[in-house]
């Protein structure tokens, strides 16, 4: 049997990216590529189907923004803040979300293949019915997040806090929890088979399950 190997997730951006100016008022401009949106805020906007391809965002705020169905292709967000943002449905291919607050993001119902959630704050992240692919999130935290009824195929959760994260429907066989801190999880019993876990973590599995751990001995 041949062993399945990660593809490389890294966003393919030329170097010396030129400023690229986010208008005020979007008309018929839905496509940006190649360039570089930095120290900036963008907010209140609600726009559906725009395009970003081999963009760095940098040091960029998102207020009241909802940008549905969104498509990245080859972009970086490093040290943005992106709470509350709606990217629902949205197609992301080869990102990287480096150092960014993604504080109840709505990923929804979405397509990720090839991503990497690196040392991000993604506390009450919204990713339900989504489809991940060569997805890593590491040293970010999860803590509430919503994963229910997502698809998950080559995901790895590196240093992870997920206490307190919904995996109803989500298949967990092959994903590796032992180095993620958590107390409780929401998890589908049937769909637990082949996750990776230690032994003092089994406990979080037996509060997901309804069971009373007494922890004490006679």
């Amino acid at each position: 049997m041949v062993k399945k190997t990660a593809i490389n997730n890294t966003p393919r951006i030329p170097s010396g990216l030129e400023p690229l100016i986010f208008p005020e008022a979007l008309d018929e401009a839905r496509y940006f590529n190649i360039g570089l949106i930095s120290d900036c805020e963008i907010f209140e906007k609600d726009i559906e189907k725009l395009c970003f391809e081999q963009v760095i965002f940098q040091n960029v705020t998102f207020i009241d923004v909802s940008f549905r169905f969104i498509e990245c292709v080859d972009v970086i967000f490093e040290k943005c803040d992106l709470s509350n943002v709606d990217f629902s449905d949205a197609i992301i291919h080869r990102v990287q979300f480096k150092d960014c607050k993604l504080l109840g993001i709505n990923l929804s119902e979405s397509t990720l293949h090839h991503v990497v959630f690196e040392h991000c704050y993604s506390d009450f992240a919204t990713f339900g019915y989504t489809d991940f692919k060569h997805v890593n999130f590491e040293r970010t935290s999860l803590r509430q997040a919503d994963f229910g009824q997502s698809k998950f195929q080559l995901v790895k959760l590196q240093e992870c806090s997920i206490d307190q994260c919904n995996f109803t429907g989500v298949v967990l066989e092959g994903v590796d929890l032992r180095s993620c801190s958590f107390e409780s999880l929401m998890v589908s019993l049937e769909k637990l088979t082949g996750c990776l876990i230690k032994s003092e973590q089994a406990i979080g599995f037996a509060r997901a399950l309804g069971l009373v751990v007494d922890s004490e001995e006679d």
